[in-house]
C-alpha cells in the first residue's frame, strides 16, 4: 500500500472504452493501481473499500474518467478526509451539463484527450493523446493466413468497422457506403464488429435488412462483439478500416489500433481523428455523413498503392502514438501534482 501513488477507478461493470484504457495503461505505470469491477484479469487492482480507506500518510492521485468517479473522489477527500489529488480525463466534445461542469471545477487537474476536446473544456487542461499498445496491436506476418484463421474467404479485400453499433458511431453510413462499394467492386467485403445496446437493437436490425435487400448479406456481415484480447486478430485480417463517426464522438481509439495493425483508415473529421490520420499517407479524412466521399476514398486507396498505405500507417503509430508515451506523460502529471501537494 505504501508504494501506491495513484488510483484509477473503474466504476462500471460492462466493458467500455474507459475500461479498456485503464486496463492498457495501469500495468505500464509503476505505483498505479485500478479499482472497481469489470477489469480484465491481471490488471493491478485493489478493492474499492481499500481505496476509500487509504492511509493518510501521504498524498496520492485519484484519476477519474467518469462523473461517478469524480463524485466518489470528492467524497473521499471531503468526507472521508483521504489525501487525494483529483484528476479528470475529458474525452467528449459535447456540451457539458451544469453538474458535470461543477464536478470538473472541483478537480485539481483536467486532462483532454485531444485538441478538439481541450477547446470545449471550460477549464485549463493538459492535452495527452491516447496511445496504443504495439505489442498487442501489430501487423499480421501473413494477412492471408490471418483471414484464414478467422474463417474469412481468401482473395478478397476486407473493410472493417469496429465499435458500438449505434447512430453516433455512423454504422449506417458504413453500411450505405459498403453496399455501393461492394456493388462496384466484387473484391470488397465489409465486416462490422460490435454490440448494439438494447435501445439500438432495432437500429441494427434495420441495417441488416438493408444489406439483405441489397443481396449482399454474404459480403457485408455483422460479427458479434469479440473479447478484448481477440479484437487485434480481426484488425490484422482487415485491409482497410472505416471510422464513420458523427459529431460528439470522443477520442476514437479504434483508428490507432487499426493503423498499428498496418490497416489504413478512412475517418470522419470528428473527435481526434484529424490529429491521428495523415490524408494521402495513412488513409483519408472525410466530412461526417459524406457517404460519397467514403466510397471515393475506398476506391482511391484500394485502387492505388494499398501496400504503401499499410506500411505508412504502422510506421506512423509506432513513431507517434506508443502507449508508453501516454503512460509517461500521465506519470509526469501525477508527479507534478504530488510534488506541489
Amino acid at each position: 500500500m505504501k508504494d501506491i501513488r495513484a488510483v484509477a477507478p473503474n466504476l462500471k461493470r460492462r466493458l467500455s472504452g474507459v475500461t479498456a484504457t485503464i486496463a492498457r495503461l495501469v500495468p505500464l505505470m509503476d505505483g498505479v493501481v485500478a479499482t472497481g469491477p469489470g477489469l480484465p484479469e491481471g490488471t493491478p487492482h485493489i478493492p474499492v473499500w481499500r481505496a476509500m480507506l487509504m492511509p493518510r500518510d501521504r498524498w496520492r492521485v485519484w484519476h477519474a474518467r467518469r462523473n461517478t468517479e469524480m463524485l466518489l473522489g470528492l467524497f473521499l477527500c471531503h468526507i472521508l478526509r483521504r489525501r487525494y489529488k483529483l484528476i479528470f480525463t475529458s474525452a467528449s466534445q459535447r456540451s457539458r451539463t451544469g453538474y458535470t461542469k461543477w464536478l470538473m471545477g472541483n478537480m485539481d487537474a483536467i486532462v483532454a484527450t485531444c485538441q478538439k476536446t481541450a477547446s470545449v473544456v471550460h477549464l485549463p487542461s493538459r492535452v495527452i493523446l491516447h496511445g496504443v499498445n504495439t505489442r498487442v496491436f501489430y501487423p499480421a506476418p501473413d494477412r492471408t493466413e490471418a483471414k484464414r484463421k478467422l474463417g474469412l474467404p481468401e482473395g478478397d479485400i476486407y473493410v472493417g468497422c469496429f465499435g458500438r453499433i449505434r447512430p453516433q458511431k455512423g454504422t449506417d453510413v458504413f453500411v450505405d457506403a459498403m453496399i455501393a462499394a461492394c456493388k462496384a467492386d466484387r473484391r470488397l467485403r465489409g465486416v462490422i464488429i460490435g454490440r448494439a445496446t438494447e435501445k439500438h437493437v432495432e437500429y441494427q436490425k434495420r441495417l441488416d435488412a438493408k444489406i439483405r435487400n441489397a443481396g449482399l448479406h454474404h459480403r457485408i456481415r455483422f460479427v458479434p462483439e469479440v473479447p478484448m484480447d481477440a479484437v487485434a486478430d480481426w484488425y490484422r485480417a482487415m485491409d482497410l478500416f472505416i471510422a464513420p463517426n458523427r459529431l460528439g464522438e470522443g477520442f476514437g481509439l479504434t483508428v490507432l489500433e487499426a493503423m498499428a495493425c498496418a490497416v489504413p483508415v478512412i475517418a470522419t473529421r470528428v473527435g481526434a481523428f484529424e490529429e491521428l490520420v495523415v490524408p494521402g499517407e495513412t488513409g483519408a479524412l472525410v466530412d461526417q455523413d459524406d457517404t460519397n466521399a467514403i466510397i471515393a476514398s475506398v476506391n482511391d486507396i484500394v485502387g492505388g498503392n494499398l501496400e504503401a498505405y499499410q506500411e505508412a500507417a504502422v510506421a506512423h503509430v509506432r513513431k507517434n502514438f506508443p502507449l508508453e508515451r501516454e503512460a509517461s506523460e500521465l506519470l509526469a502529471l501525477y508527479e507534478e501534482l504530488l510534488g506541489n501537494a
